[in-house]
């Protein structure tokens, strides 16, 4: 089956999780992939969140994810290590993992604070080593706090944090002399200029005690604030044609970011971005809300998508020539396959019991039935409307070392003629139900006596479940529909059921959905008293 995923989130963050619970909660496909590495990890809590002030941010991620996994995410432990493709065709990697597939990409990767190179900054980041006062000033207010220049945004840090405390030193470190005017301001504010390069950061007990300047001096301080630089994680981009631009407080330059518009969308169709990647000065409370938004905007893409898709598709029916042309240009429009080329759950069940013999594959696609019949022995022919697919078929049965036949044909108005098959097998072939029955009656009548008609359907009943599938209800039947088509008097029907089963990527909605399975066997013609001698 397709393992296509409507949104792969990379990153899972306040707004990757924000974003992918909107996506979940509209019934989306969601995947979220994410290493484990948040940028605030170091901080014992978070603020100005509200109702959840001073909650630790590992305990708001686990509550995100765990609320996310609720509604049927998917929650992706590693590292994403390239993303290439197209709206609608885009692959995500994961080191030592597995190759996700989306139709749209929200990327939720954040940022890195670069540091300054005093020894100590790094250790006490997060703790005594500030940079937010929106963050962190409650908690060291009325303390000793050090600004040091490190930044274009230094001076308006000085007169921020003097807003927590009247005791605020301002760290020249390599800084030029303020001008007057600067120098002014800061006398006013109470706020003392100290000259000479900052050395390192004095410690006890794993707690800053001081500043230490390169003449030895130590200046006591509880709280030292630097202004990191800003830089986007956007290493995952390059393969999607994004790139990072500078990003500007005011006049300064202080990180690079993934320029957004007010959707959260990138220059790049199908791809949005949220949360400090592409807004470096968003605390947590702005990211979660940035990632709502994105993930709503997201669905209205899809949406509209799922319209146009919707109206393809009834088109496809009704028009063989349109049909025909709409299958070849699915194909050839996913050069990675449309399907995943392992062979669907319900075959590998049902016909593993069977002997080998002749096998048709009606609806064959890529192949995935076919060489996994050929693999045990099954002369196969693989019957379908597209050549781009059945070219597909052929080259996975080469790669595998087994014949097979191809043969390029409408199903839904095949005719067998005197040919038959030892086993007729279609899987997942949808149609109105006057077409529906017609084709497989068709199909019944190419199977040989003593032989085995084995067809896999979506089963209808997975609409109450919330699973979202193209073209209209009608068109999934449950297997007792499917086994109506048969003559009782021809067929001894073995199963007609609906098999529930663990719902795939593309499956929007519920993560359970069901097959409508039949497999009957044809009645060996009954023996004339004339014919026994």
């Amino acid at each position: 089956m397709d393992e296509t995923y409507d949104v792969v989130v990379v990153g899972g963050g306040a707004a990757g999780l924000s974003g992918a619970l909107a996506l979940a909660r509209a019934r989306r496909s969601v995947a979220v992939v994410d290493d484990g590495t948040p940028r605030n990890a170091p901080a014992h809590e978070m603020h100005n969140y509200l109702g959840r002030d001073g909650t630790p941010p590992g305990d708001l991620l686990a509550a995100g994810r765990a609320e996310v996994a609720g509604y049927g995410g998917v929650l992706v432990d590693g590292t994403v290590t390239a993303a290439g493709g197209s709206a609608g065709a885009f692959t995500v990697e994961v080191a030592g993992g597995p190759v996700l597939r989306a139709r749209r990409l929200l990327v939720t990767t954040g940022l890195t604070d670069e540091l300054p190179a005093i020894p100590g900054v790094r250790e006490l980041w997060g703790t005594d080593v500030l940079h937010c006062p929106y963050c962190h000033g409650w908690e060291v207010r009325d303390r000793p706090i050090g600004v040091i220049a490190t930044g274009p945004m230094s001076l308006h840090q000085v007169q921020l944090w003097r807003q927590w405390s009247a005791d605020v030193v301002f760290f020249l470190h390599a800084a030029p002399e303020p001008d007057d005017a600067t120098a002014e301001a800061l006398a006013a504010r109470g706020v003392r200029v100290v000259r000479g390069e900052v050395a390192a950061l004095e410690t006890d007990g794993g707690r800053l005690t001081g500043v230490r300047l390169a003449d030895g001096e130590v200046v006591p301080r509880a709280a030292v604030v630097v202004a990191p630089v800003f830089t986007a994680r956007s290493a995952v981009l390059t393969g999607l044609g994004l790139a990072t631009q500078p990003f500007r407080m005011g006049e300064a330059v202080v990180g690079t970011h993934v320029p957004v518009d007010a959707r959260g969308a990138t220059a790049v169709p199908g791809v949005w971005a949220a949360g400090n990647v592409a807004d470096p000065g968003a605390q947590v409370i702005g990211a979660a809300a940035a990632g709502l938004v994105a993930g709503a905007q997201i669905n209205a893409d899809l949406v509209a998508d799922d319209t146009r898709a919707a109206v393809e598709v009834i088109r496809a029916m009704s028009d063989p020539e349109y049909g025909e042309r709409w299958w070849e240009e699915r194909y050839r429009s996913h050069g990675h396959g449309v399907w995943s080329g392992r062979v669907n759950d319900v075959l590998a069940a049902e016909a593993a019991d069977l002997p080998p013999g002749r096998a048709l594959d009606a609806g064959a696609g890529e192949g995935g039935d076919a060489v996994w019949l050929a693999r045990r022995g099954w002369s196969v022919t693989a019957l379908d409307l597209s050549r781009t697919a059945l070219d597909r078929a052929a080259a996975a049965a080469a790669a595998a070392g087994v014949p097979l036949e191809t043969r390029k044909a409408d199903v839904s108005s095949w005719e067998p003629g005197e040919e038959r098959w030892d086993l007729v097998t279609a899987s997942f072939l949808h149609f109105p139900p006057g077409t529906r029955d017609d084709v497989l009656r068709r199909l019944a009548a190419a199977v040989a006596p003593g032989g085995t008609l084995l067809v896999t359907m979506h089963d209808g009943s997975d609409s109450s479940r919330g699973i979202q599938r193209p073209g209209l209800p009608d068109w999934y039947a449950t297997g007792g529909q499917l086994a109506e088509a048969l003559d009782p008097g021809n067929w001894e029907v073995q199963v007609a059921e609906s098999r529930p089963r663990e719902a795939r990527g593309h499956e929007h909605g519920s993560a359970h959905a069901a097959d409508a399975v039949l497999r009957a066997r044809r009645r060996q013609p009954a023996v004339s008293s004339s014919s026994r001698g």
